[in-house]
């Protein structure tokens, strides 16, 4: 599954496709986190500030978004995949780019109730550095921050 995905920077028309795999993929894996926006401004936010203002990466296949990344310099802001294509080694390629692309170390934020984000974040080499009550964060929902060093 994962030969035919394409990495690459997204663009105007990839708005769309990369709101709906960032709901679905949210709302898979985060089922107890209370959103702050609706998918409408979900959609907005993404079509206006995301795509155009950020470096966004998306993951594509037969022309589909399957997976959605965004960088902040050192930050890896988000990482997002259809729920579908989780576990076909996208998420491995979208972190070996964010390590390229900041070849001096990353940072990010992960909700403390993702265990599945731990595990894979420590595999690829990120260490739990803070954890926080949640006050800082729009969802209310405490968080952890990773960092990763080469």
């Amino acid at each position: 599954m994962n030969a035919g995905v394409v990495l690459r920077r997204a663009g105007g028309p990839d708005a769309a496709g990369v709101a709906d795999v960032w709901l679905r993929s949210f709302d898979a894996a985060l089922p107890t986190v209370v959103r702050p926006r609706s998918d409408d401004e979900v959609r907005a936010y993404i079509r206006d500030v995301v795509v155009p203002a950020r470096e966004t990466w998306v993951a594509e296949a037969d022309g589909l978004v399957v997976g959605m990344m965004v960088l902040a310099w050192d930050l890896l802001s988000q990482l997002y995949l259809a729920p579908e294509w989780r576990g076909h080694g996208i998420g491995d390629r979208c972190v070996a780019l964010a390590k390229e692309r900041s070849p001096s170390g990353l940072t990010l934020w992960t909700f403390q109730v993702n265990k599945p984000a731990h595990r894979f974040y420590e595999r690829h080499g990120f260490v739990a550095v803070e954890h926080t009550d949640g006050s800082g964060n729009e969802e209310r929902e405490p968080d952890v921050r990773y960092v990763w060093r080469p």
